[in-house]
């Protein structure tokens, strides 16, 4: 049996912009299908990724509103946010779904 990430967390994590003036889509062959966008399993994979991270930023996020005691819970979590954004370890609607899971993490 496949593992299977939230209903919560995106599909579509890349969307392709291509050129020309007929519609198109990205895709690829796999298994001879053509598939576009993530499998399950490579979308399982992507919200491994986001909820390790998400897990590892608890202790950064509490640690920046320590630091910073007169920001808001969002004010911390944009920065926190940012910081992270510069590494480019996630797309940016993982990244939404990871600050959306952050605020569940830390009961915010």
């Amino acid at each position: 049996m496949t593992q299977q990430a939230p209903d919560d967390f995106p599909w579509d994590t890349t969307p392709a912009s291509l050129s020309g003036t007929q519609p198109k889509l990205a895709g690829r062959m796999i298994d001879g299908k053509f598939v576009v966008g993530l499998t399950s399993e490579e979308r399982y994979g992507r919200w491994a990724i986001c909820e390790d991270l998400a897990q590892q930023l608890i202790a950064v996020v509490h640690k920046d509103a320590a630091k910073f005691p007169e920001h808001s819970r969002d004010e911390t979590l944009q920065r926190v946010r940012r910081g992270t954004q510069t590494k480019d370890w996630v797309s940016v609607v993982e990244m939404d779904w990871l600050i959306r899971r952050l605020r569940t993490l830390l009961d915010w």
